[in-house]
């Protein structure tokens, strides 16, 4: 996150339209424009109640519109799980550690669950019977959500070490001025800056993997109970969505 930072600080010098050719020359960045439209329309249909004399042509032409993103972004995703294979052989972490262990299950468990989006792309093309789409699309919630339980519980850990990094530099200072100099030095008060910068960052990560782990939930539990509010999983989609494409910003 820290790249993804400093990135982010020399992509604000170019010019608008250069910083959005290399964001736009990205797979995820297309992928997140295209997740923000999906659930975009989602949150529209959901609130067609709302509005009086809603156009039904409208509504139909909306979902039509979604169905074909959700599609598109299935294809986009071709070979991603390779992204997740990478990331577990070029890992530092000892898998017998509690890092290590959700690692394995935050990596292993996205990489099952974009390895069986192909499938799921190549049945909604037709290549494949449709029907095994609902197996396969339930296989996939299911090591989404696992991936999401990984990613969420690594990503706590890793703000609550950040914070712990943060106290000792403000501890350590406090007992070295011992009353006298009130502001922290220069390097310590930089340092203190990234510290609490990469901190933000993990905590909007946090925020989008719960949020799309509610949508694997609601696919799991076949959208019964509080998780079949379709606004709220419309919205759900949309703050992931707006996450992620402000991540892939700074980092383009």
């Amino acid at each position: 996150m820290a790249a993804a930072s400093s990135a982010g600080s020399e992509g604000a010098k170019r010019p608008f339209l250069l910083h959005l050719e290399a964001y736009l020359a990205r797979r995820d960045g297309v992928d997140k424009l295209l997740k923000i439209m999906r659930y975009t329309s989602k949150l529209l249909i959901s609130s067609q109640h709302l509005v009086a004399n809603t156009n039904p042509a409208v509504v139909a032409r909306l979902r039509e519109f979604e169905a074909s993103v959700g599609t598109s972004r299935k294809a986009f995703r071709l070979g991603k799980f390779v992204q997740d294979l990478n990331a577990l052989r070029g890992s530092s972490s000892n898998f017998s550690s509690k890092e290590g262990i959700l690692e394995l299950i935050a990596y292993g468990g996205e990489g099952i669950y974009y390895f069986v989006e192909q499938f799921i792309w190549l049945a909604k093309a037709g290549l494949i019977d449709k029907r095994y789409s609902k197996k396969l699309q339930k296989l996939s919630a299911w090591a989404e959500f696992i991936g999401y339980f990984g990613s969420v519980s690594l990503k706590a850990l890793e703000i609550l070490a950040l914070l712990d990094q943060e106290t000792k530099i403000i501890d350590g200072f406090r007992k070295k001025s011992e009353g006298g100099e009130k502001e922290l030095p220069a390097d310590l008060a930089k340092q203190l800056h990234k510290l609490q910068a990469k901190r933000f960052m993990k905590a909007l990560s946090l925020i989008q993997d719960f949020a799309d782990s509610l949508l694997s939930l609601s696919d799991i539990l076949d959208e019964r109970g509080v998780l079949a509010n379709p606004s709220l999983l419309a919205f759900s989609g949309l703050v992931s969505a707006l996450i992620s494409a402000h991540k892939n910003w700074l980092s383009s």
